[in-house]
């Protein structure tokens, strides 16, 4: 036996049923759907459960979604401290770079989780209170952008 002659076992593989294609195809007229009725039809509401409430419509509902939310990527004060020289220069684009943040989605907040010891200019969208304090502390600056 060679590759070439490679066939599939006897009765292993079909041909598709091509419905409505005359009754001497043996799915003709009807379709095999039989005669009339709901699942004779070709439309069904999506999610439609045959007249029971359906299980969108029974889930409850509870609060909203603001449209106008903003999310920030946030990084914290040790991470700073562990991945930056004394004297640097912290911008979004730094961080991203340096691969500390995926994405920067609506902007970058520094949250003050953690100690810092050097001397950074932090350049960021939001500070938290605590990160503030922690970087000026430190000797450095922040600078909202």
């Amino acid at each position: 036996m060679n590759l070439n002659e490679l066939q599939p076992s006897e009765g292993s593989r079909f041909s598709r049923a091509r419905k409505g294609r005359g009754r001497s195809a043996g799915n003709g007229k009807t379709s095999g759907r039989g005669q009339k009725g709901q699942k004779a039809r070709s439309k069904t509401r999506l999610g439609f459960e045959g007249g029971q409430m359906p299980l969108y419509r029974r889930i409850p509902k509870r609060g909203f979604t603001n449209i106008n939310r903003k999310e920030y990527a946030v990084v914290n004060l040790t991470t700073l401290n562990d991945r930056f020289e004394d004297g640097a220069e912290v911008t979004p684009a730094a961080l991203v770079e340096t691969g500390i943040v995926k994405n920067e989605k609506d902007g970058i907040k520094i949250l003050g989780n953690g100690e810092i010891s050097k001397k950074l200019t932090v350049k960021a969208n939001k500070f938290s209170a605590s990160a503030t304090s922690a970087i000026e502390a430190a000797g450095g600056k922040t600078e909202v952008i």
